[in-house]
Formats: structure tokens, C-alpha cells, sequence
């Protein structure tokens, strides 16, 4: 009735009830809609840059898979970085590898490396799939383990009425709903592993999480989609060691670490 898949670099079991095909219908549909009403950047310098950065993080991704055996996964991804002209400190990314980022976060990203961080982070989020996970658990939540077999024999219609609500445009979060604190945390050991394969500076993570976070969470959107607190800054600098072994070279992209910290999980373990 469901099937396992694992996160990369992590290893974690995750559980998906839908097919990666269903949620990448679902989400480049609602990317379309959301491309097709935003203003993109006129900035050329600005947009040149998060191309750049986008792609030297993608390349990073792909030089993984293949080091991995894992190259028939690439065809989940067709990677896309935007830059959207919105004041809003915001980012996000759609499953596929539909990044968008928002100019506004811009100033705290400051440098090549700082939007590294952000890329990497929302990179992240795509290769481990946290949409997916995310949908699949919403529809256990909402629907409960007994009615999951009634569920799945409706599978298109329910993925379509979740998936409005995980995706859906207008909703009290903006454009997603939060990913729970054990995905950020995946993401923000994955994205600083990411970047260091790329050739930026993992450490970069950390200046720019402070700067965050010195805004305040409550005039900033990404705060609310992507919470950072102490806690976040101090297991980032907690895996700032292996990933600088990426970012020097004395690790190969094809030896990651197999397991998160154990003080990764976290009783919010349904938050949404």
C-alpha cells in the first residue's frame, strides 16, 4: 500500500504514499501558475548571479548521483533558479528543482556564497524530497492509517486536494506550507554539503542564518517557512567540520556521512 524511500546523504527512511510522478504534476502546474502571475527580475547582474550559483550547486547534486549510482534519479529533476522582483526576504522550492529566489533576501545573502547557503538549502530540499514526505503525511494525518487503503484507491483526486493544500497559492503561509523542523535540519546539513561541493564556503552558512535571525521571525517570511534559532546556528556549526572536508578536497563527494546527529529529531515531528 506505500513504499520507502531514503533521503540522500542522510540515509533516513521516509514514507511516501503517492508516486514522485503524481507530486511533480501537482507542483509544476502550481509553479506555472505562480511563474506566470510573479515579476521576474530585471536585474540582469542579480539574475546572472543566482543562474550561476544555481547551477554550480545542480552540477554539485548531479556529480553526487553519479559518483553513487544513483544516475536514473536525475530525470526527477529539471533544474530552474529564478529571481523574482518581491522586497519579500523569501525563498522557496517547488519538487523538480523549481527554486525561486526573492530579491529581497538578497541583501542578507551579501555575497556568491551567502546565496550558496540558500540555494544549497532549498537544493536540499528537492533531492530529499520533503514535498513528497510532507503530502504523505498530511494524508495520514488528515485521513488516519485505517482509511489509507480507500485512500490510495482514489489516489489522483486525493493528491489534488492536499496537494492544494501543501502547495496551494493564497494560503495563510504564502505560496507552501513549513516544512517540519526535522526536513530543516536535514536540509540545512545537505545544502551545507552541497555548497562545499561546489566550491563555496560551508561556513558562510552561519553568518548568514545570524543575520537572519537578528531580523526577527516575525517580519520575515522565510523565518516562518524556514525557522532558525540558536539551536539551528549550533548544529550547523556542529557539521561545519565534515563539511568543510567537501570544501577542501580531503573528501570525495561519493563518502558522505551516512546518518543525522541523533539531537536531529525532534518531538515536532507532525508540525506543518
Amino acid at each position: 500500500m506505500y513504499s520507502c524511500s531514503s533521503v540522500p546523504f542522510v540515509g533516513r527512511s521516509q514514507l511516501s504514499l503517492i508516486s514522485h510522478q503524481e507530486v511533480l504534476t501537482l507542483s509544476l502546474q502550481q509553479y506555472g501558475e505562480y511563474i506566470s502571475s510573479a515579476t521576474l527580475s530585471e536585474d540582469a547582474a542579480k539574475t546572472a548571479l543566482v543562474t550561476r550559483v544555481g547551477k554550480n550547486i545542480a552540477d554539485a547534486v548531479t556529480a553526487y548521483y553519479v559518483a553513487n549510482g544513483m544516475e536514473s534519479l536525475l530525470s526527477d529533476f529539471a533544474w530552474e533558479f529564478r529571481l523574482v522582483a518581491d522586497k519579500q526576504i523569501n525563498a522557496f522550492c517547488m519538487p523538480g528543482g523549481k527554486i525561486v529566489i526573492y530579491e529581497g533576501i538578497l541583501p542578507y545573502t551579501q555575497n556568491e556564497a551567502g546565496l550558496a547557503v540558500v540555494i544549497g538549502h532549498e537544493v536540499a530540499h528537492a533531492i530529499a524530497k520533503h514535498a513528497n514526505e510532507r503530502i504523505s503525511q498530511q494524508m495520514a494525518i488528515q485521513l488516519g492509517a485505517a482509511t489509507v487503503g480507500s485512500l490510495l484507491s482514489k489516489s489522483s483526486e486525493t493528491v489534488q486536494s492536499i496537494g492544494d493544500l501543501v502547495f496551494g497559492l493564497g494560503t495563510q503561509y504564502g505560496l507552501m506550507l513549513p516544512y517540519s523542523r526535522k526536513n530543516e535540519y536535514e536540509a540545512d546539513y545537505i545544502g551545507i554539503i552541497l555548497m562545499a561541493m561546489a566550491g563555496y564556503d560551508p561556513g558562510s552558512a552561519v553568518s548568514f542564518w545570524e543575520r537572519m535571525s537578528e531580523e526577527g521571525s516575525s517580519t520575515l517570511e522565510f523565518m516562518n517557512t524556514h525557522p532558525s534559532d540558536e539551536k539551528r546556528i549550533k548544529e550547523i556549526k556542529k557539521r561545519l567540520p565534515e563539511a568543510m572536508q567537501y570544501y577542501t578536497g580531503t573528501k570525495n563527494n561519493n563518502t558522505p556521512s551516512k546518518s543525522m546527529p541523533k539531537n536531529y529529531t525532534t518531538s515536532e515531528k507532525w508540525r506543518f
